[in-house]
């Protein structure tokens, strides 16, 4: 299994002004210890992108967007381009859950995102994951093979190793209430997933592609459980939602990746 470093993604969603972000930010600096074992990744809004990036050592954070989309530039209202990323991010959050589910993005444009962020030199962070229905109907493996097909159709497999997948089961989310009631996965259940989706890649990539490519978990982590997630095997980091807003719940999961071994 890959020896690379824990990802730690703190994905703020739509909270936090540019004021409250960059106090926000001024706080983590001071809180989290640089660890040579755990990349950490910040994900502001768009408007606070900028500002914070003028903000952060780069040495101690590196930043996501939250979207993108995947037109370099044009007549498209409202959006804002990986072109007009490039520079400023190191990844992109791609195919999350919200925006699958609220947004109605299918797989086209996601699969039109990832290109676009790597045609920008930004990582796409591929979400993938299973309503409670599909998961009741034993449909889970086969949806994790149809959301990384339709995401990663048009990857080479030199452009793999730039790929990070997240698995985060739309059961599982403490904000997916509209989807089904808040439940947490069981290391079993992770492992399973874990499983289906190294297969997929290798048998799209390879196995050393299956066995390098870097998976987060995400859904309801915590400074609490967040140790647990991490020690199933294949897991290499977390997609932290409103536990990043916390400072002392960011700072037990950060701190949580440093202390665990990898797999």
């Amino acid at each position: 299994m890959s020896t690379t470093k824990k990802l730690i993604v703190g994905n703020w969603k739509m909270n936090l002004n540019i004021h409250e972000a960059s106090i926000y930010v001024h706080q983590l600096t001071k809180a989290v210890q640089p660890r040579r074992d755990v990349e950490v990744v910040l994900a502001p809004t768009m408007l606070a992108l900028q500002p914070v990036s003028l903000q952060i050592d780069r040495h101690q954070f590196k930043l996501a967007s939250q979207n993108l989309y995947w037109r370099d530039h044009g007549a498209f209202t409202g959006e804002v381009s990986a072109s007009q990323l490039r520079g400023l991010v190191d990844y992109a959050i791609v195919g999350h859950s919200e925006r699958r589910h609220i947004f109605h993005e299918h797989h086209k444009e996601i699969r039109s995102k990832v290109q676009a962020a790597l045609r920008n030199h930004i990582k796409p962070i591929l979400c993938i994951g299973e309503t409670a229905h599909e998961r009741a109907a034993g449909e889970t493996r086969d949806v994790l093979h149809d959301q990384l097909l339709g995401g990663l159709a048009n990857v080479t497999s030199e452009e793999m190793g730039e790929i990070t997948i997240a698995y985060e089961p739309v059961w599982a989310l403490s904000n997916g209430a509209n989807y089904a009631e808040h439940k947490v996965p069981t290391p079993d259940d992770l492992k399973r997933a874990v499983a289906a989706i190294r297969s997929q890649i290798a048998h799209l990539y390879g196995k050393k592609a299956s066995e390098e490519v870097r998976i987060l978990y995400g859904g309801s982590t915590n400074g609490s459980n967040a140790t647990s997630f991490l020690s199933v095997d294949g897991i290499n980091g977390l997609l932290v939602g409103g536990a990043s807003l916390n400072q002392h719940e960011f700072v037990q999961i950060i701190e949580a990746a440093h202390g665990t071994e990898e797999k």
